[in-house]
């Protein structure tokens, strides 16, 4: 494996893991596969785009404009798909058409107020090339994978000491016996759905260093994410990062010696494959409690 092959595989990696873990915290904590979180990457880009052309292009605002949006588009859903409807009969199934309808008007939403045409975010990490030894690396590849680790290892740090960390952690692991200790699943779910929208926020921002924005760039974003977390396992977040180490250099992989026209179709050989073997995933145990 060439360094160019192993560098965009390490940031596919980081980009594909956020994505993968807001999919696995949702699934495991409300029971919902959320179908707009392709639309909250593309609106997180749009933010950001807006406030880079209005304001300033630091990378402050960039980063705070993507993450905001993000945040506040999970809300959005969080009152359309979840909030209402959570305590209802069939709630899987409505929450999943909620979301998908949500996906559909907003990225037409998105086309009629920005238009079709690609937007470019600044280069928030510069434009540079850094070399150490033998590995050359974009300052976009460096902060993209600095920033991912840094992002992720203060999540994990979160959900493990804070007491709302710990809250959304009891519901991901039994959202009935969270309940009877007096966890409130509303006020959880709105902090889950804001957290993963500020995740899907910082992975637009940061694949956006190398793709454009536009209203359908959340389309592979969300098949990637679901595609990670089947096959690390829905509701395990270590899963998810094993899951987007195997995708996200299958596909860097899979570009430079077949052709990009292979990646889909390798990485759902590998889904099939997987599941077959472990049809929970490579690490993911279903919440028994969803089983019965």
């Amino acid at each position: 494996m060439d360094m160019f092959t192993l560098m965009s595989g390490l940031q596919l990696t980081c980009i594909y893991g956020i994505l993968a873990i807001g999919v696995s915290i949702i699934w495991s904590s409300l029971g919902m596969l959320n179908l707009a979180h392709g639309f909250t990457f593309a609106a997180s880009g749009y933010g950001a785009w807006w406030a880079a052309t209005t304001f300033s292009k630091s990378a402050w605002v960039v980063f705070g404009a993507g993450i905001s949006t993000g945040a506040l588009i999970g809300i959005v859903i969080y009152f359309v798909a979840f909030l209402y409807i959570h305590d209802r009969p069939n709630y899987p199934i409505r929450a999943l058409i909620a979301t998908m309808a949500i996906n559909l008007i907003g990225v037409q939403t998105l086309m009629w107020v920005f238009g079709p045409r690609m937007k470019p975010l600044p280069k928030v990490f510069g434009s540079g090339v850094m070399k150490l030894g033998d590995v050359i690396m974009t300052y976009g590849q460096m902060g993209t994978v600095v920033c991912s680790v840094g992002v992720l290892g203060a999540l994990l740090i979160w959900l493990g000491f804070s007491r709302r960390g710990l809250e959304i952690r009891a519901v991901m692991q039994n959202p009935e016996g969270a309940a009877l200790v007096g966890i409130s699943l509303r006020t959880t779910a709105l902090w889950v759905m804001a957290l993963t929208g500020a995740l899907a926020g910082l992975a637009a921002i940061l694949l956006s260093q190398t793709f454009y924005v536009s209203p359908y760039a959340g389309l592979q974003p969300l098949i990637k994410g679901l595609i990670v977390a089947l096959l690390g396992g829905l509701g395990s977040i270590g899963g998810a990062m094993i899951g987007a180490v195997i995708i996200g250099f299958a596909e860097a992989m899979t570009a430079a010696y077949l052709g990009g026209q292979y990646v889909l179709m390798v990485q759902f050989g590998m889904i099939i494959v997987i599941l077959l073997l472990r049809p929970r995933g490579i690490a993911g145990l279903l919440d028994e409690a969803r089983e019965e």
